[in-house]
């Protein structure tokens, strides 16, 4: 039952984003925040974008200026593109960031409650509880 849980908790928090209009699920959580925020999915074309998008690390939102103007950029190695947004996107990465955490700790909370409301009005027989 315990894992049944665990499963139906990682499905819901996968498909949730999804099922609510915003970006699809990839392998990772972070792509499809930063493109609902905003971010535009570049892939290095140039010799110079190839050369600055090796020197990223992977997976990991960097911080840079170009010609006085503050850029964000995150590369996805598996995908072989960079996400590259300015400083409006990124704090609009930053909220949507928060409310997905803010989420997220709201849906355990309730489902601890239920865990707890269940075991105190005796909804599960005893063989639930390890007692036979």
């Amino acid at each position: 039952m315990k894992t049944f849980r665990i499963l139906f908790s990682l499905l819901t928090l996968a498909l949730g984003p999804a099922l609510t209009g915003c970006a699809s699920m990839g392998a990772s959580s972070t792509e499809p925040l930063l493109s609902a925020a905003g971010f535009r999915v570049k892939t290095p074309e140039t010799s110079t974008q190839k050369e600055i998008y090796a020197t990223l690390p992977p997976y990991k939102l960097q911080r840079g200026t170009h010609q006085g103007k503050t850029f964000y950029a995150y590369k996805d190695e598996k995908q072989g593109v960079a996400y590259v947004g300015g400083e409006e996107e990124y704090q609009k990465y930053q909220q949507l960031a928060i409310q997905r955490r803010i989420a997220r700790e709201q849906y355990e909370a309730a489902q601890m409650n239920r865990d707890m409301a269940y075991r105190w009005y005796g909804a599960y027989p005893p063989a639930y509880y390890g007692r036979y």
